[in-house]
């Protein structure tokens, strides 16, 4: 009976490790199946959510440090430290970004949400892992050090990097990877904002950009898991402590749809303020051979002075968005505010220091909305409720349009505060603001700056798709039956009418519009004076075809 019973846990055992076995195996060649594809959700979310965690304890540990207080009461410590350490510590954390970035990124600049979003579209659902390690990195330098940024930009890119990481593991086809990385984007921003509804919209509305019925349950489940991380740590708190809206303002929402133009051009003034800033360092840069190792600690020169007298600028600034909710601050420094903010969030990022969008765009909004507030409330007292209402809405509205998302953003804010009475206010300014936003830039900051770049994703898949086919791919090779006549290839490339086989079907596109012909030669460049090498030649037919495939292919996935 005993050997028996030996016999068969041995078996178990053994059956046990070959299934095992056998699932890893079919898992890193063909790919998860949808119970393991789950499950790989829950892991990334909980390493997104701890990612998350662990950069958000890296700068108030950092914070402490430097200046001996959290960022829920940093701006008070700044009015209390003498000028030199104020002056002194964004100097020293912008030459620990330069230095890190000098060593360590080929692109000397750290980068940010727009990559993710591109990674997402164009790269498989996959982002260069070091130049995202290291951008995590300085990012936490720079919030820690003094700069005018936020935390929610690194921490999306952080999680992209582990599901990039996962995607490798796991051998992941295009459409797997792009869901992995929806998963660890949710979670990071539920894990930052104890909010996993909003994390999970975020991730469809801002990385995948389509709300794909597959994507939904895996996502669902890596946003709770980043939610139950964070809230392990620091509870299940919301972010800001407001006092519940009266609900009686409906005769106000008139004013609120004014506020929302108003959130809409300002919106416009933040985002152009910075791509100005960059082209201004760049010509100082320039003009004075200024290393690029040292262009972050200038910036953090700058930035050190104007916090010396406006201390609210430095950090994620919490503390002055939960004042500027609760109307602790004046009218005309309220205003004054907003205009050295957008000024600073502006000569951060045109130092290359890192950090995101949200949080800078969360501060901007609530004194937008909380001047505009004073002086609604001013003009019809009899008809207003608070002013606090309108820095609420204010938040909303312009965070909408930054990111692009007025769902997610929306629901961001409802879970930051706690306030879901306030909807009816905070959606219709968000609307506003970012159809207005949406005609004035490329739909979101983060859409202009790809656009800036060459990589036009805010027109959508029937432009950008045509970028990530190469014409080498699909040619035809010189010499091959179904191939292009010798003679017409050469006169055809005698007339300029070629490409090389790294050009994409977005400049062959182009030229078969142009010349109204069938056919485009592949042509290796030579040097001065030698003759090219035909390689073969892309056909008009073939291109179509390709461009149909890929187009179906973004179909499916949207529609799966």
């Amino acid at each position: 009976m005993l050997a028996d019973f030996r016999h068969f846990l041995t078996r178990l055992w053994r059956n046990g490790r070959a299934e095992l076995g056998f699932g890893w195996k079919s898992l890193r060649q063909q790919g998860p199946s949808q119970l393991q594809f789950w499950l790989i959700a829950l892991m990334i979310g909980i390493a997104a959510g701890m990612g998350a965690l662990g950069f958000r304890v890296g700068i108030a540990t950092l914070q402490e440090f430097f200046y001996g207080a959290s960022d829920k009461d940093l701006h008070s410590k700044l009015a209390t430290l003498h000028w030199a350490w104020v002056l002194g510590i964004p100097i020293a954390g912008g030459l620990a970004v330069g230095l890190l970035l000098h060593a360590f990124s080929k692109t000397r600049r750290p980068q940010s949400l727009a990559d993710v979003i591109e990674g997402a579209a164009l790269r498989e659902g996959r982002v260069d892992k070091r130049e995202g390690l290291v951008s995590t990195l300085v990012s936490l330098i720079t919030l820690s050090t003094g700069g005018s940024t936020g935390r929610e930009g690194p921490v999306v890119h952080l999680g992209a990097v582990i599901s990039t990481y996962v995607s490798g593991w796991i051998k992941a086809d295009g459409i797997t990877s792009r869901d992995l990385m929806g998963c660890a984007a949710a979670a990071a921003v539920s894990a930052s904002f104890n909010a996993p509804i909003a994390g999970t919209l975020f991730a469809l509305e801002v990385v995948l950009r389509h709300f794909a019925v597959r994507a939904f349950a895996p996502i669902v489940i890596a946003s709770v898991a980043g939610t139950l991380v964070s809230r392990w740590q620091i509870g299940n708190v919301t972010e800001f402590a407001l006092p519940v809206s009266d609900i009686g303002f409906y005769i106000e929402l008139p004013a609120f749809l004014l506020l929302g133009l108003v959130c809409g051009l300002v919106t416009f003034v933040l985002i152009r303020s910075i791509f100005i800033a960059e082209e201004f360092g760049d010509l100082v840069q320039k003009a004075t051979r200024m290393p690029d190792w040292l262009r972050p600690a200038v910036t953090g020169a700058v930035l050190g002075a104007i916090a010396i007298w406006f201390p609210h600028i430095i950090g994620v600034g919490y503390e002055t968005t939960s004042r500027v909710l609760t109307g602790q601050i004046g009218l005309w420094l309220v205003i004054l505010f907003v205009i050295v903010k957008i000024a600073a969030v502006a000569i951060t990022f045109s130092g290359r220091m890192g950090g995101g969008m949200f949080s800078p765009s969360l501060m901007v909004g609530a004194m937008t909305g909380l001047a505009f507030g004073y002086i609604a409330t001013a003009i019809a007292p009899e008809l207003s409720g608070a002013e606090t209402l309108y820095a609420l809405a204010g938040m909303g509205a312009v965070a909408a349009a930054v990111l692009g998302a007025p769902i997610s953003t929306t629901l961001i804010v409802f879970e930051l505060t706690g306030d879901w009475q306030a909807g009816v206010a905070v959606m219709v300014s968000v609307s506003l603001s970012s159809a207005l936003s949406a005609r004035l830039v490329d739909r979101s900051y983060f859409l202009t700056l790809l656009n800036r770049r060459g990589i036009r994703l805010a027109e959508g898949p029937q432009s950008y798709v045509l970028g990530t086919i190469s014409a080498g791919r699909l040619m035809r090779a010189h010499g091959a039956e179904d191939g292009a006549s010798e003679t017409r290839c050469f006169e055809l490339t005698e007339q300029g009418v070629s490409l090389p086989p790294d050009a994409t079907l977005e400049r062959a596109f182009a030229m078969f519009d142009n010349g109204q012909i069938e056919i485009i030669p592949i042509i290796e460049p030579a040097n001065e004076g030698d003759t090219p090498d035909l390689l073969g030649a892309l056909f008009y037919i073939d291109a179509l075809k390709a461009y149909n495939r890929a187009l179906a292919e973004i179909a499916r996935e949207e529609h799966a």
